[in-house]
């Protein structure tokens, strides 16, 4: 017999934190959303983190109206990635365009429910090579996010030109009040994780700037580009014993999304692999 799906966590403030599901780890890109309906029952987690594609503008409405049909719990959506490669433009046309895809990135947000919106301030081709540009520009978004009632949070997205600690210390200068998602794998591709542990960042955790992490594993060393992928928990090179252990001891009670892949070649979906995970870090969090 098949293990019972996780009773979803629904309250807000609950104090325990809360295992969510990237869709993107369960459908290709652009992928038909419609298969989360079925895959919902088989998963032993609290929720999703939806994966805005920018296939999905042109079927939005629809889109919402299924995902609200399903009542699923999804209190993180991440905005889609083009955004922050548009931001870094001096072209007007295509800042006016990342406002406008911005705007129905909360608009969506907002309507299946969600209170947080990952955001990769930088990234594409032109990474952070521009960096000094996008963050003239998070103002205006987060002014249009909170038009939403929704908490945008910079993601430590990996770099090209500089490192993302680096840019979180500036976005912070510059808007004392932002939020942050850390990723464990891209911190580990700048070798920063064990800065999250040290004194000089404890700000990041100590005033709730961090208020969502993605739990990913790494296989590679200093900007490896060639084994940067999310992998399941245990299958890399990260001291998750060490990284849990620290989070309890903040006491972090919030929001957590598995990402790696569990598409296989032939388009099925690895549920056992991504299950496994839920509970490889259900234990930790206890």
């Amino acid at each position: 017999m098949g293990e019972t799906p996780r009773k979803k966590i629904r309250e807000k403030g609950t104090l325990m934190n809360k295992i969510l599901c990237s869709t993107g780890a369960l459908l290709v890109y652009g992928g038909d959303y419609r298969l989360l309906e079925s895959l919902s029952e088989k998963l032993l987690y609290d929720g999703y983190e939806f994966m805005m594609d920018a296939p999905y503008y042109e079927e939005q409405e629809t889109l919402i109206h299924f995902m609200r049909g399903l009542r699923l719990y999804i209190p993180v959506v991440h905005c889609e990635k083009s955004i922050g490669e548009a931001l870094s433009q001096t072209d007007a046309s295509m800042l006016h365009s990342a406002y406008e895809k911005f705007e129905q990135n909360c608009s969506l947000s907002k309507s299946i429910g969600a209170e947080k919106m990952v955001l990769h301030l930088w990234d594409g081709r032109t990474s952070d090579a521009a960096f000094a540009h996008n963050l003239d520009h998070y103002d205006v978004l987060d002014q249009i996010a909170q038009n939403y009632h929704i908490n945008l949070c910079v993601e430590n997205v990996v770099c090209t030109t500089d490192n993302t600690m680096e840019h979180f210390c500036a976005l912070r200068q510059r808007y004392p009040k932002i939020h942050f998602v850390f990723d464990t794998k891209m911190a580990a591709f700048h070798n920063q994780l064990e800065l999250l542990y040290q004194k000089e960042y404890e700000w990041l955790w100590k005033n709730e700037h961090i208020c969502h992490y993605h739990i990913n594993d790494y296989s590679g060393g200093y900007m490896d580009w060639e084994h940067l992928q999310s992998l399941p928990v245990g299958s890399g090179v990260i001291d998750f014993d060490v990284f849990f252990s620290f989070i309890k001891k903040i006491g972090y009670h919030n929001t957590l999304t598995v990402e790696a892949t569990a598409v296989r070649p032939d388009g099925t979906v690895d549920i056992s692999m991504l299950n496994e995970q839920f509970r490889r870090i259900q234990s930790y969090c206890r």
